[in-house]
């Protein structure tokens, strides 16, 4: 994980290795889509917003960014399921915006049933509730986002926070019942 050709070629571009940004992307691409397609798989039925889309906007904002905190693979990733989920929020605040009534959706009974459903989560509570997680527990709060939008494993967190992987395990089990309770 901190030593590989991503790693390298993140280094060169902290460093100002102009090539270096042009050479990393097609050894991510594939992994950043990866991504965005979980991300997406999470958002309502219907999203407009493609996996491709939410790889180049947040690609845009990575490369956007001045001094990139990325000094390996698994942090770049972690920054960039961050982006990610920053472009998801962003959409969902203009959707929202758009929106006649104030962003009230109608319900039906039989509609209740299928938002019961962990796809139809809206970006906007489970923003919400991230934050509120945030100010009780940061370390929490960054599991779940490496977890749950990076796609990190847990040996992969727990190396990148610097911690024991049952540890990373408990936080992410605890972060979860916590986003539960705030999304129900």
């Amino acid at each position: 994980m901190t030593s590989g050709p991503v790693t390298q070629l993140l280094r060169a571009r902290a460093a100002g290795d102009s090539g270096a940004e042009a050479a990393l992307l097609p050894l991510i691409y594939g992994e950043l889509r990866r991504l965005a397609q979980r991300q997406l798989a999470g958002e309502r039925s219907g999203h407009t917003l493609t996996p491709t889309a939410l790889v180049h906007e947040a690609w845009m904002r990575l490369s956007a960014e001045q001094d990139p905190a990325s000094n390996d693979r698994a942090q770049f990733y972690a920054l960039a399921a961050r982006r990610m989920r920053q472009v998801l929020i962003d959409y969902a605040r203009q959707h929202k915006a758009d929106k006649r009534g104030g962003g009230v959706i109608p319900v039906t009974l039989s509609a209740a049933d299928e938002a019961a459903s962990e796809r139809d989560i809206d970006a906007l509570s489970l923003e919400q509730a991230l934050q509120q997680l945030e100010t009780h527990d940061a370390r929490k709060a960054q599991v779940v986002e490496l977890r749950y939008f990076g796609g990190l494993e847990m040996a992969e967190i727990a190396e990148l926070l610097g911690i024991s992987r049952a540890t990373a395990q408990r936080d992410w089990e605890v972060a979860r019942a916590f986003l539960h309770l705030r999304l129900s």
